[in-house]
């Protein structure tokens, strides 16, 4: 682990801390955050207790209930423009069993309006993704490897080098068919009235 990474468990806590967070600042009780977020109110307080390592699909259900970057749910710190970034990995989740590993590039700047991760998808993992709130654009480029990706129910076939923008207020999918890691990057802007400076 690079000196600039955070490890699981700091996520984890960051996570807890965050959503507990968000949810006491709108006066939400747990029924109302599952309501607004979609996610079960036995998994929220799991998560609020840092008992669970959420999925990404979870963790975008949460993001998009509370009207959040997704990265906020990952670090709050926020470089200034110039900052040196070492290696490029401010911190890494891992909590697809799938195989799947998501890296906070750069975190959501309310000022530019993006955030940008690294991500790798194990030979066979496939992700699948709940739609995100009205606004969210995703940008798409693979570095290694091939990516299927599911919009709209139609799969298409990205190769090294290709890319894609779509609306993320869909459900979408991403999968790794090779027998080689995928990675690609996934920088994520949001439209204003998106998501919260959080």
């Amino acid at each position: 682990m690079s000196a600039n990474e955070i490890s699981a468990p700091a996520i984890a806590g960051h996570m807890a801390a965050t959503v507990k967070r968000l949810r006491k600042e709108r006066q939400w009780s747990l029924d109302r955050a599952a309501l607004e977020t979609g996610v079960s109110k036995a998994m929220l307080g799991q998560i609020e207790r840092g008992e669970s390592s959420p999925t990404v699909s979870t963790l975008w259900k949460i993001a998009s209930g509370f009207r959040v970057s997704f990265s906020t749910l990952f670090d709050s710190q926020k470089p200034a423009l110039g900052e040196l970034h070492r290696n490029g990995l401010e911190s890494v989740w891992g909590a697809d069993s799938a195989g799947m590993q998501a890296s906070l590039l750069f975190p959501y700047d309310p000022l530019l309006g993006f955030e940008m991760f690294m991500i790798e998808l194990a030979p066979g993992a496939m992700s699948e993704s709940s739609a995100h709130a009205s606004g969210v654009v995703e940008h798409m480029v693979v570095i290694d490897g091939e990516m299927e990706l599911r919009i709209d129910q139609r799969w298409q076939t990205l190769r090294e080098g290709e890319g894609i923008r779509f609306f993320a207020d869909r459900p979408h999918a991403m999968r790794n068919a090779g027998d080689a890691r995928l990675r690609f990057h996934d920088v994520i802007h949001y439209l204003p009235g998106a998501a919260s400076g959080d």
